[in-house]
């Protein structure tokens, strides 16, 4: 099996001490367990919003030279030609000495993976907080579906995946991906709404994106298991340290915004 990590790190991030952390971990466990990894430190697919239609704020993209950088890991599906199987994480996930190989987890029957946020050990806080989020981003979108296309759970509305760690079985993904590069695939008429901003999707990622995708065309994904993405300070006490990667999110709001790492890793031992 040939395999691959994919990050992306780009402009000032790649001077913050937690990406730095984060990304050397990676770097350690692709040796540990033969994959390849591939760090994009560029700007390669430079998607654009509509600046005639757009809602974004213009800070989000002319800061960037006019595109969104939350796009550019997509870039890792024109990879899918030369792996069997690649993993998109993202630059502040941070992957634990002892993490066994994720691979072996995924398996190969399934065309993508992730994990769904409402399956993690989360707290009240983030429960409602997500509840909030998914009915702004996805309860339009499931009134167009067929309800079994989209689990609902009371405590904490539409499920969703988190796009921060992604899994692609290539040979499967590539598919439905039905010759388009990845320029292509996101410049695509279904998600110009995303991609300029409009309505509820004005700060969406392309976490949005995918997840709309996937439940729309009825591609097969595999539900990981919470500790490949354990997401910090989202968690009830005490869960954070069982995880194999440990995601560290919303980064403004971590002690020291994450850059004091020592004290950042020994909460997490």
């Amino acid at each position: 099996m040939k395999r691959m990590i994919y990050q992306v790190c780009l402009g000032k991030a790649k001077d913050s001490k937690l990406y730095k952390h984060c990304m050397d971990s990676v770097h350690t466990y692709c040796l540990a367990n033969d994959i390849e990894h591939r760090v994009q430190t560029y700007p390669i697919l430079r998607i654009k919003p509509d600046v005639f239609a757009t809602n974004r704020s213009k800070d989000s993209y002319m800061k960037h030279g006019g595109f969104l950088p939350i796009y550019e890991k997509e870039n890792a599906f024109d990879f899918c030609g030369d792996y069997d199987q690649i993993a998109i994480v993202d630059a502040d996930i941070y992957i634990k000495p002892d993490a066994p190989n994720i691979f072996d987890d995924f398996g190969t029957e399934d065309p993508f993976g992730a994990v769904v946020e409402m399956d993690m050990p989360i707290n009240a806080k983030y429960m409602a907080k997500i509840k909030n989020y998914s009915h702004m981003q996805y309860q339009s979108l499931a009134g167009k579906m067929n309800s079994s296309k989209w689990r609902y759970e009371t405590a904490t509305g539409f499920e969703f995946m988190n796009m921060g760690l992604i899994l692609l079985n290539c040979e499967k993904f590539s598919e439905h991906l039905k010759g388009k590069s990845a320029k292509e695939f996101l410049n695509q008429a279904q998600f110009k709404d995303f991609i300029d901003g409009i309505g509820p999707w004005k700060w969406s990622t392309d976490q949005t994106l995918l997840n709309y995708w996937l439940r729309k065309h009825e591609i097969p994904f595999k539900r990981m298991d919470w500790k490949w993405n354990a997401l910090y300070s989202a968690l009830t006490a005490g869960k954070v340290q069982e995880a194999h990667f440990v995601h560290f999110f919303l980064k403004d709001l971590l002690p020291e915004k994450g850059e004091n790492v020592e004290e950042l890793m020994n909460l997490i031992k």
